[in-house]
């Protein structure tokens, strides 16, 4: 699994992001090293983003 960053315009979901984040950690052990971290970091705010917006789409669809 290919951990990149999203393209500009494109909104992956949570569950892709997360998906990420869970090879990551099993590729590391569960330790992270320095060089990790960062797209560690990176990847919890793209999955913080999506959820957010998928909540706001939720939202919406039941105030419809």
């Amino acid at each position: 699994m290919s951990i990149t960053p999203p393209r500009p315009g494109f909104a992956r979901p949570a569950a892709a992001v997360n998906e990420d984040i869970r090879a990551l950690m099993l590729r590391a052990g569960g330790r992270l090293r320095a060089e990790d971290r960062a797209t560690y970091h990176r990847l919890v705010e793209e999955w913080h983003a999506a959820t957010a917006r998928e909540r706001a789409l939720e939202d919406m669809v039941a105030a419809a």
